[in-house]
């Protein structure tokens, strides 16, 4: 009974939707069982918005994961009691879960046309004060993705670090290791398993992310969930509805690969950790 409350709350908002993903990619417009919007995946259309979205999770993941882990890193070494630790951490924790239009705005009155940092280097190096349209690509995304990868990498990456015992590291120095030794034999394979998992799970937050990218680009469909936007909405071409639950179902499939592969990594972590 305690239990209800969730599983209601998981069947509404994950097993229901899944459900009429699955059901419309393979349903003809008229009704009855197709193929054809699944066939279409393989369009240039399609494979373009797919290729870019995950061009864009991979790079915002690796950048994140490492800058990530090397804040991680800093924050560990401080005392736990520490108020700059504390501080860093609970900003992690709230800039982790800044994102949509908010920080697609902040960005925009930032980086875009007639931002505050564009006007900056208009007047000190002569720039053209009404910017370039960069932000508003591919390479901007990357840059407004990264803004919350790494905050997350901090938070998902930090028990790893803490769980290195240092009794390991005293063990290392009275056999005769080096720091590098330490870290290149011992750390390293140990935190493998565990910055790889975190990596995909970044990998994962950013190939789900919509609400940032619709916010900061309003015209195209560049990656795959702003495509599936396209064809829900567009009053061009109408009759895509079945085509946009073929492409969730393509997203669905490729977040369920990667969180596998995040919960098998995360399984190997756990004996080392516990």
């Amino acid at each position: 009974m305690g239990l209800l409350p969730f599983l209601v709350f998981v069947a509404i908002f994950l097993v229901v939707p899944t459900v009429t993903v699955v059901i419309g990619a393979f349903q003809a417009e008229q009704g009855g069982f197709s193929l054809e919007k699944v066939r279409a995946l393989g369009g240039d259309t399609a494979l373009r918005a797919l290729q870019e979205s995950l061009v864009l999770s991979f790079a915002s993941a690796a950048i994140g994961a490492v800058l990530g882990a090397l804040l991680a890193y800093l924050v560990v070494s401080a005392p736990p009691t520490s108020a700059l630790r504390r501080g860093i951490t609970a900003i992690c924790g709230v800039l982790a879960q800044f994102g949509g239009v908010t920080l697609a705005f902040a960005w925009m009155a930032t980086l875009g046309f007639g931002g505050l940092l564009t006007n900056l280097f208009a007047d000190l190096f002569g720039f053209d004060d009404s910017g370039s349209a960069w932000l508003y690509d591919l390479p901007g995304l990357i840059l407004v993705y990264t803004y919350f990868q790494i905050p997350l990498m901090l938070i998902v990456f930090l028990p790893a670090l803490e769980g290195l015992r240092p009794q390991w590291r005293e063990a290392a120095v009275n056999l005769g290791a080096t720091t590098r030794q330490y870290w290149l034999q011992i750390a390293f394979p140990l935190l493998r398993p565990a910055f790889l998992g975190s990596a995909l799970l970044l990998f994962a937050n950013a190939f789900a992310a919509y609400a940032t990218a619709a916010a900061l680009i309003s015209q195209g469909s560049p990656i795959t969930p702003l495509l599936i936007r396209a064809a829900l909405t567009s009053e061009i071409v109408l009759g895509q509805a079945n085509f946009a639950y073929a492409l969730a179902l393509e997203m669905v499939v490729v977040v369920a690969v990667v969180m596998g592969l995040y919960a098998w990594l995360l399984k190997r972590t756990s004996r080392w950790l516990t």
